[in-house]
C-alpha cells in the first residue's frame, strides 16, 4: 500500500492526530464555557459529538505512538479500513449536529426579528 503523508503509522500522522484532538477539545472548552450553553439541545449535542472525536482521536494518536514505539505497520487493509470508517463516522455525526445548530439557530432568528418588526433583506 503506498504511503502517503499523515498516513497511520508515520511521524506526519501523529501530529496530525494530535493537533485533531487538540482543537477538538479546544473547542469542547470555548463552547462549554458559553453562557446557556446547556439550554440549547442542539449546542449540547454539538458538544456531545465533539467529545466522540476528541475520543477517537485520542485513540489513534495512542495506536500511532504504539506503532511508532515498537514499528509496528499499520497498512494492512482491516486497520486502514477502520480508521477510514471511523472518521467517516465521527466527521458524519459532527456535520449532523452542526447543521442541527443552524437550523435551530435560524429557527430562533426569524420570530426575534419579527417581534422587533425588522424587514427581511432580499
Amino acid at each position: 500500500m503506498k504511503e502517503m503523508f499523515g498516513s497511520p503509522g508515520k511521524k506526519s500522522g501523529l501530529i496530525l492526530r494530535i493537533g485533531q484532538c487538540v482543537l477538538a477539545a479546544a473547542s469542547i472548552g470555548f463552547m462549554a464555557s458559553a453562557s446557556g450553553f446547556s439550554t440549547t439541545t442542539a449546542f449540547c449535542y454539538l458538544i456531545a459529538s465533539m467529545g466522540l472525536q476528541v475520543l477517537w482521536s485520542f485513540g489513534l494518536v495512542c495506536l500511532d505512538i504504539h506503532a511508532l514505539r515498537f514499528n509496528k505497520d499499520l497498512h494492512t487493509n482491516v486497520i486502514v479500513s477502520l480508521f477510514v470508517v471511523g472518521d467517516w463516522v465521527t466527521n458524519t455525526s459532527l456535520k449532523l449536529r452542526s447543521l442541527q445548530l443552524f437550523l435551530t439557530s435560524y429557527v430562533d432568528v426569524i420570530p426575534t426579528m419579527r417581534r422587533m418588526n425588522m424587514k427581511f433583506v432580499s
